[in-house]
């Protein structure tokens, strides 16, 4: 069944200049829970110099008892998807995926150990297929689109426990990355994260064969989309990581030319890396009430650089959730949420 609902955010909010939500929403019922999705506008995505647009989608997923129990409010996980992916592909909306999420969050309701909570997915595939929920002049500031500006909206559009104990934040791949990110910078709105299989830990060291990456062969914006992942995924980065407004079309600058490191580049590239960001931040980390992250013995640099991330954070002390399976990139995902990060949450989260 498929319901249209038309959306007015309160005038205090619109004014503010948070955040402006589209007048339609769509909603679909599944067998237990009910997903909606739903578009806003954003005052941080604007202007961004590759000229994506600041109208993002939104997919939500109501837990069985949000239609019934019409004065409960319920805890919010943010989830982040990976590379190339989009809330689309996760929720079921764009064909067969890899994975389904309402079919996972449907499973999850029969686990003891799993409590109702709301699940948002906000839609970060633009120009270079994938935002890495970083902020540039490039791509626009992400971390206060999702921060700010997409909590900001849920706690106004639904029924949720508006308050920092009662948020969580997880992503995969990339969206790992965003989660572990995001989290560092902001413990007041997140209090429990879950990263999985998260990418990009450790630094770029600008390591080449000496020979032009492919990445410096792409001189405009359609041959993004057809170059291959691991091009894609370098420009992506540099678009969220050494943004440079004076040099269209793309604005961004490669960690190499000609083949050669650029030493400026690549310090930008590795000072974004969690692995040494985490370092500066680890009195927030130390604020957070629970942190959780793993990764599939089969995704081997995923797993290496989770493993570092666990040993620092072990040598600093701090309480946390590592966990190793055998697994891939991919096929034990559904699998992990169901059955370890929506009890993780279940058990961090103030319900």
């Amino acid at each position: 069944m498929t319901i249209r609902a038309h959306l007015t955010l309160p005038a205090i909010l619109v004014a503010s200049g948070i955040v402006a939500a589209s007048l339609e929403a769509q909603s679909t019922t599944t067998k237990a829970g009910t997903t909606e999705r739903v578009t806003l506008q954003s005052k941080a995505l604007e202007g961004n110099l590759i000229g994506d647009s600041a109208t993002r989608d939104v997919s939500v997923w109501l837990p069985p008892s949000y239609a019934q129990s019409r004065t409960r409010r319920y805890p919010v996980v943010y989830l982040l998807h990976g590379f190339t992916d989009s809330d689309a592909k996760w929720f079921g909306l764009d064909g067969k995926h890899w994975i389904n999420l309402p079919d996972v969050l449907n499973r999850a309701m029969q686990n003891s150990d799993v409590k109702e909570v709301i699940v948002v997915m906000p839609n970060a595939f633009n120009t270079f297929q994938g935002s890495m929920y970083s902020s540039s002049a490039t791509i626009g500031d992400w971390e206060r689109f999702v921060a700010e500006e997409l909590v900001a909206f849920i706690d106004t559009r639904y029924r949720t426990m508006a308050r920092p104990e009662s948020r969580g934040l997880a992503g995969h791949s990339m969206g790992g990355y965003g989660t572990l990110r995001l989290g560092m910078k902001y413990p007041r709105v997140f209090t429990s994260i879950y990263a999985l299989s998260p990418c990009c830990l450790g630094p770029f060291t600008g390591a080449s064969d000496g020979k032009p990456s492919p990445a410096e062969a792409v001189k405009n914006t359609p041959e993004i989309a057809q170059a291959s992942f691991g091009t894609k995924a370098q420009l992506a980065s540099a678009a969220a990581w050494s943004p440079n407004p004076n040099a269209p079309p793309l604005f961004l600058d490669l960690p190499t030319k000609d083949g050669a490191a650029i030493a400026d580049v690549v310090a930008r590239f590795a000072a974004n890396a969690p692995l040494a960001m985490v370092h500066q931040y680890i009195f927030n980390l130390r604020s957070l009430t629970g942190i959780g992250f793993d990764a599939g013995t089969a995704d081997k640099s995923i797993h290496a650089t989770s493993v570092e991330l666990d040993r620092i954070l072990t040598e600093y002390k701090l309480a946390h959730d590592w966990g190793s399976y055998e697994g891939d990139h991919l096929n034990r995902v559904g699998e992990r949420i169901e059955k370890v990060m929506l009890p993780f949450f279940a058990k961090h989260l103030r319900f």
